[in-house]
């Protein structure tokens, strides 16, 4: 099967996935506190995790479900679970620096490039 086909269908699916779960938590916890997302990240987290655990050293599963499942379902529906592994993995390597910088980082400095590019685009 095609490779971009595969990682079309499964980003589909999880676009379409992260949109009705965000939406249903959004709607059952209120506008108080971004859920919607709080959810999708974290249930994403444990999927990346629970799937990476069924395809490591295991036989049987094609790179193409591979692809498809962990690339385009999972990319699709939230990075945050692929941030999450690597940083995992930093930590399980002893890289706790790179694990600080990975995170923090990340963190502090996607803040300040959303902020800074909302401030860009009201300007222009």
């Amino acid at each position: 099967m095609n490779k971009i086909f595969v990682l079309a269908l499964g980003g589909a699916a999880g676009t379409l996935s992260r949109y009705w779960l965000s939406g249903i938590a959004q709607r059952f916890f209120g506008a108080s506190f971004p859920m919607g997302t709080f959810a999708v990240n974290m249930l994403g987290s444990l999927c990346f995790g629970l799937l990476w655990g069924l395809f490591e050293n295991r036989v049987g599963f094609s790179p193409e479900l591979r692809l498809l499942l962990l690339t385009g379902f999972m990319g699709a529906f939230t990075t945050f679970s692929t941030y999450m592994f690597e940083s995992g993995a930093l930590l399980r390597h002893g890289q706790y620096l790179s694990l600080l910088l990975n995170v923090g980082g990340q963190s502090l400095l996607g803040l300040t490039l959303v902020l800074l590019g909302m401030a860009l685009g009201r300007l222009v």
